[in-house]
């Protein structure tokens, strides 16, 4: 009975060692990358997918096998120091092969994001050195676009909007389209600077463009700065992780192997350890689904 009770007691550090210290760490990411990275607009998985495959940043089969080994090699491991049963560890390798499409989805969206990001600082960069010479935001636009810096689907986006500005004779409408494609601070800022210079006529904008140079570099170096910050600490976080899947050789070292054989036998101790397993590793996958996807807020 008090060994049933110490299972259980294992069981319920677990969940309180989440609910306390998961969004302490949650906190430091959000902390971190508030007002840093903005959201951007969605794209289809086979968008995605094939932009990645063109940066190269795609997994090769060698890859893909390695991790197939790690995952089925680990969870049969762990489930097997938790269960002593190998049917029970081939059910548990499986389901860990079966999430691997599903953290390589996430991945997959980071790198986008990441990408569309620098693409993004790319053209309000650019635009605005190009305005500085072109005094007119459409010829700046093309500038950027003739310069063979951007890259799709920002590229796309940039001539549509330009084709919009020459159709509609204003760049209102042109820049609303690209505020909904990529929701980002800087090129909502930099669109309603040009649309203010438009609407008010020529006048000397040296200053604000300077100034708004100066704000897009300090929002870049914060945004690389908090990518080695999430990234260091996604580290930190897999390896407790994997650690508190270890807590099952702390209640054997106390019992001993022996007794820890007998407790398997009551079907409350294997509820709580299935329990522990599937908890720890429902927290695992929130953590990479949160370092992967939430790369920002507004």
């Amino acid at each position: 009975m008090i060994e049933t009770i110490l299972v259980i007691a294992v069981a319920g550090f677990a969940i309180l060692y989440y609910m306390k210290t998961g969004p302490s760490m949650y906190k430091f990411i959000i902390d971190t990358s508030a007002n840093i990275y903005d959201k951007y607009a969605p794209f289809s998985f086979k968008v995605i997918q094939e932009k990645v495959k063109e940066m190269g940043q795609e997994y090769t089969p060698r890859q893909y096998a390695i991790q197939i080994v790690l995952f089925a090699g680990g969870a049969f491991g762990i489930s097997y120091l938790y269960f002593y049963n190998i049917v029970t560890s081939i059910i548990y390798s499986i389901i860990a092969v079966c999430a691997i499409p599903y953290i390589t989805f996430l991945r997959s969206k980071r790198i986008y994001s990441e990408f569309i990001f620098e693409q993004i600082q790319v053209y309000t960069t650019n635009t605005i050195m190009e305005f500085q010479t072109t005094q007119n935001f459409v010829k700046a636009a093309e500038g950027v676009v003739n310069s063979g810096l951007l890259e799709d689907p920002v590229k796309a986006d940039v001539k549509t909007m330009i084709d919009m500005a020459y159709k509609d004779g204003s760049i209102d409408g042109a820049l609303a389209y690209m505020n909904e494609r990529y929701d980002f601070h800087m090129t909502k800022n930099m669109h309603q600077l040009f649309l203010q210079v438009t609407r008010e006529g020529a006048r000397d904008t040296t200053e604000v463009l300077e100034n708004m140079l100066t704000d897009i570099d300090v929002l870049v170096e914060g945004v690389y700065k908090d990518r080695m910050d999430r990234k260091n600490f996604h580290s930190q976080f897999i390896e407790y992780g994997l650690l508190l899947y270890c807590m099952v050789m702390l209640i054997q070292l106390l019992l001993g192997n022996e007794r820890y054989m007998e407790l398997l036998q009551s079907p409350i101790v294997l509820i709580a350890l299935h329990f522990i397993v599937l908890f720890n590793s429902y927290f695992l996958l929130n953590g990479e689904k949160y370092y992967n996807e939430n790369v920002g807020a507004e």
